[in-house]
């Protein structure tokens, strides 16, 4: 089974170019995605996480949708109504339950200092595959303003990671952009209960494109439960976005 993991960055690299990379890995079986707008077009100009947003794809979602008729698409938003996360899955698939959880603050949450900072959820699907029922977990994690160290807030919102990951019944892959670095608490905390950190085990050096200029170049990861059979891993080429795609292979 594969799934791609991306942060599409609300299409602001190109739009054509990011459909043309779903169009081109349409094979894979899951796509995690964050940073998606399903509408807000008119947000533009206002800001967010310290800039304007400009640039970005209102109708990224329906624009996504139609570029991999083969999928099924599901949208959980965390910042109104019109952004957030979105997990496209093969129609053949059987899927026995879609979800969320909210990990940080309560849905609705935005700061009165600064709209980047708001509420944050995890998306999860549960589907049968040929070796059982396995939860895939999509993720974009806190963003607060002052980079991507451990704060109290962030090793609450792990903390809350962790409590539903205890109680998945059955294996897990948990993915996404995690918007810290690979040495902090936060976490290793996920670590500590198990979970195969695929970045640290293959020996991912970045994962951020040329369109990211700052030089700390980790922020997403995969996650998969010990029992879990990876057969690859790697951070896909495509310049599509500020950040680069995680492709997974497992069992």
């Amino acid at each position: 089974m594969k799934l791609i993991s991306l942060n599409t960055w609300g299409g602001v690299a190109g739009l054509d170019g990011l459909l043309d990379f779903f169009r081109r890995y349409a094979d894979a079986d899951i796509f995690c995605l964050q940073e998606v707008w399903h509408g807000g077009a008119h947000m533009r100009g206002s800001v967010a996480g310290g800039k304007k947003l400009e640039n970005f794809v209102p109708e990224l979602y329906a624009e996504i949708s139609n570029a991999l008729p083969h999928h099924v698409g599901y949208f959980r938003p965390h910042f109104h109504e019109w952004y957030g996360l979105a997990i496209f899955i093969k129609k053949d698939l059987e899927i026995k339950e879609e979800g969320e959880i909210f990990v940080y603050k309560d849905r609705g949450f935005i700061s009165d200092k600064d709209a980047g900072n708001h509420a944050r959820n995890l998306q999860y699907i549960t589907l049968r595959t040929a070796r059982g029922m396995r939860v895939i977990v999509n993720f974009h994690g806190l963003w607060n303003g002052i980079g991507k160290s451990d704060t109290e807030d962030r090793l609450l919102q792990s903390d809350n990671i962790v409590a539903f990951l205890k109680t998945l019944p059955h294996p897990s892959v948990l993915c996404g952009d995690f918007n810290l670095l690979p040495d902090t608490q936060s976490i290793k905390k996920i670590e500590d209960i198990g979970a195969r950190n695929l970045i640290k085990e293959f020996g991912i050096t970045s994962t951020r494109s040329s369109f990211y200029e700052k030089p700390l170049r980790f922020a997403d990861y995969t996650f998969v439960s010990s029992d879990i059979a990876v057969h690859d891993f790697k951070m896909l080429p495509d310049e599509i976005s500020d950040h680069l795609a995680m492709y997974l292979d497992f069992e």
